[in-house]
């Protein structure tokens, strides 16, 4: 490693196997993810990131873009690659005037909240708190606020990349528009690093209301009920509205059902609009009338600091017969073993996110009602198998009634991996990947070829 030290001009900080703190940084969100990379690179500035991606192409090392480590697959990291990690970059810099906000790519959803909210603004960011906003935006960006403001992407301005020669480029709507279509969209890692993104932002407001409704003790009859009522809510729903219901089978809690979400509004006109999901027999709803960042604050603690499961989203764009919603119901009754919880979870779509058109950003579904995820966590490795199984037994039931897959709940064992992320935005995805990256250097087990 002396030989990296020596041909690498960078100021961040390297982590090899040799150092102590080696095994703690190499891993990511997904424990069930155990990877040995050759080294770890901190970049600090784009200097950093420039010197260490040449150095990567001129020694022919194959590298990985890590900014959160959220990925779900661990494709940010990987076995004798360099990881070029731009954790570390997290200057975020406000413009009130142009109500604009520019942030490195190193900075996480809980940072961009504290920041922007102390200032009186929301932000369509996700809902876990230490996923990095850049990986977000890139594979579209699904939050609380997306029926109102738009995805991640319909909000960014433009963004600052090293491409495969080490130049720093920009992508916005008059300058490499091309490529600015392609990122919002096309996933992480694809084009380039990306070092820094500019969003517009939403007008400042005062208070939002954060609500949960929980449903315990729950039959198969009783979850295909919630469901139904969910998915004809979303018919004709508010668009200041979202959610995010689980439908799942726990350790702890057996077979129950969770609603978490965000209003743009106050309590009383919530319960209103939500009146068909309060009348359910056994809802227990909470309601908190507060200033948005206490909202998404709230709705990030229900998140663990890390968690071994595997998982996979694809797009609901129909109406589903209670037949069918019974039968994603049913699949839940019986849990893998060794799993701690096991779920199928509505993530709210439309409303803004609806507003534009298939091919106006490489984001494709955008007429789907919601995602339907699918997911098992574990916490003992022995029984990792039976997880992945049978989370790949009800997929493919959930394969039948859904369109497309989500490429930010990326899934290893899909076949034709860029149909299903992309749609019908392939073929231009691939051209522009051609143009920017002829050689293929921005490169891993699901990258756009």
């Amino acid at each position: 490693m002396m030989e990296l030290a020596k041909d690498l001009c960078f100021n961040g900080e390297i982590v090899t196997p040799k150092d102590i703190e080696y095994d703690e940084d190499r891993q990511v969100w997904n424990r069930a993810i155990q990877k040995y990379p050759i080294a770890i690179l901190y970049c600090t500035s784009r200097e950093d990131v420039i010197s260490a991606l040449r150095f990567c192409v001129k020694k022919n090392i194959e590298f990985r873009i890590r900014s959160g480590g959220h990925n779900y697959e661990g494709y940010s990291i990987g076995n004798n690659v360099i990881v070029i990690d731009v954790s570390r970059m997290k200057k975020i810099i406000i413009n009130e005037l142009t109500n604009t906000v520019k942030i490195e790519s190193g900075v996480e959803n809980n940072e961009l909240y504290e920041y922007v909210g102390t200032r009186g603004y929301p932000f369509p960011g996700g809902t876990c708190p230490t996923v990095g906003v850049a990986g977000y935006t890139l594979g579209g960006g699904w939050g609380l606020s997306c029926r109102l403001f738009g995805l991640g992407i319909d909000n960014v301005l433009e963004f600052e990349l090293v491409d495969y020669r080490g130049k720093i480029i920009i992508a916005n709507r008059d300058c490499n528009s091309d490529l600015f279509w392609a990122l919002r969209g096309g996933g992480g890692g694809n084009f380039g690093i990306v070092i820094s993104l500019t969003f517009r932002l939403p007008p400042k407001l005062n208070k939002v209301t954060e609500f949960t409704i929980y449903y315990p003790n729950t039959t198969p009859l009783e979850q295909a009920s919630i469901m139904d009522i969910f998915q004809n809510l979303y018919q004709t729903l508010d668009r200041r509205v979202n959610m995010r219901a689980s439908f799942y089978n726990s350790a702890d809690e057996g077979v129950a059902a969770f609603i978490i979400g965000l209003f743009y509004g106050d309590i009383a006109e919530l319960k209103e609009i939500l009146k068909p999901l309060l009348m359910l027999p056994r809802a227990e709803a909470d309601f908190e009338y507060t200033t948005f960042l206490n909202a998404v604050k709230k709705i990030g603690a229900i998140y663990k600091a890390s968690e071994k499961f595997k998982s996979a989203g694809r797009f609901a764009d129909r109406i589903y017969s209670k037949h069918e919603l019974l039968k994603l119901a049913s699949s839940l009754q019986e849990k893998p073993i060794g799993s701690v919880y096991a779920a199928v979870t509505f993530y709210g779509l439309g409303g803004a996110v609806k507003d534009k058109g298939k091919h106006e950003t490489a984001f494709y579904y955008r007429d789907s009602n919601y995602i339907i995820g699918i997911q098992s966590v574990w916490e003992n490795s022995i029984y990792a198998e039976e997880n992945k199984e049978w989370v790949a037994s009800r997929l493919n039931y959930i394969k039948m009634i859904t369109e497309g897959s989500y490429v930010n709940f990326p899934y290893s064992p899909l076949i034709d991996y860029e149909k299903e992320y992309y749609g019908g935005n392939v073929c231009r995805l691939k051209y522009i990947n051609e143009k920017y990256d002829p050689l293929n250097i921005f490169n891993y087990p699901q990258s756009i070829k």
